[in-house]
């Protein structure tokens, strides 16, 4: 791509980025395109759909969420790692509102653009769920599946309005049924789910 396309590319991206941010995944792909000064078929050329659009937001996010997970293996005890992961996914996917639903239908659809980083995504939670369990840190009849589940839900409470105050105490609920021996998330010491 030469340079002056990905500067544009580059900045349609972040754009769509602040606009999903603030309006949620439905947001007017017409609105994106006005706010970053493109017309609307600069933007689907870029990004020829939703769903490519959105893709290419949350695989960065993802890709981190995965690195996270990897790095947590290896220098925190499975219950740290896990209860700091799921915090981190929550905050991700609370930054895109309205993402939780698209991503359980992509998870599901080989052929969705979010395929490939969903599931790479939910495979790292998964990872950091199973050393927890051979460990005798989290319950054993749990699978990515519903740990992925467990976290949606989080989530979707912390972009509730009326229960947004209430999303530390609920993350606190969740993680104390997924690990034998709950890691406390002090809000002195984790940043909070609340917006």
């Amino acid at each position: 791509m030469r340079a002056d396309a990905r500067k544009n590319h580059d900045h349609v991206l972040a754009v769509a980025g602040t606009v999903i941010t603030e309006q949620g995944v439905d947001a007017s792909l017409r609105d994106i395109a006005r706010r970053a000064g493109v017309g609307l078929a600069t933007l689907i050329r870029h990004f020829p759909t939703r769903e490519s659009l959105l893709e290419a937001l949350l695989r960065t996010s993802f890709d981190e969420l995965a690195a996270k997970a990897a790095a947590l293996e290896t220098s925190s005890a499975p219950d740290d790692a896990l209860a700091s992961w799921l915090r981190d996914f929550v905050a991700c996917a609370h930054d895109y509102r309205g993402v939780i639903e698209l991503m359980v239908t992509a998870i599901e659809d080989p052929q969705s653009a979010l395929h490939a980083s969903c599931v790479a995504m939910r495979a790292s939670g998964t990872r950091l769920l199973t050393r927890a369990q051979a460990q005798g840190l989290a319950r054993a009849d749990l699978d990515g599946t519903d740990l992925f589940a467990l976290a949606g839900s989080l989530a979707w409470l912390s972009d509730q309005p009326s229960l947004a105050a209430r999303a530390d105490h609920l993350f606190e609920v969740v993680t104390s049924a997924i690990l034998r021996n709950p890691v406390s998330t002090d809000s002195r010491d984790t940043p909070s789910l609340a917006p």
